[in-house]
């Protein structure tokens, strides 16, 4: 992969997933003595779950949900 011209790159989809990289998510980088550069995420409980519940707000207004009961809409989220 290239670096842009303002110093980005796109991290491939594979790579984001199995580094657990979900959109909106922190990163830090560390570079290491040898050049090599690390990037993980960053793991802070609080901002974790603000993050979480931003990302699904008002994904439950959908109008499949209406009319559901409680049992019905957590056996629909376990799966």
């Amino acid at each position: 992969m290239k670096i842009t011209s303002k110093g980005q790159v796109t991290i491939p989809q594979s790579v984001r997933e199995q580094a657990g990289l979900h959109p909106h998510s922190e990163v830090e980088f560390e570079v290491r003595a040898n050049g090599e550069v690390v990037i993980r995420p960053v793991m802070q409980a609080a901002a974790s779950l603000r993050s979480a519940f931003e990302r699904v707000r008002g994904s439950a207004n959908a109008t499949q949900f209406k009319g559901m009961g409680t049992d019905e809409f957590m056996a629909f989220l376990r799966g």
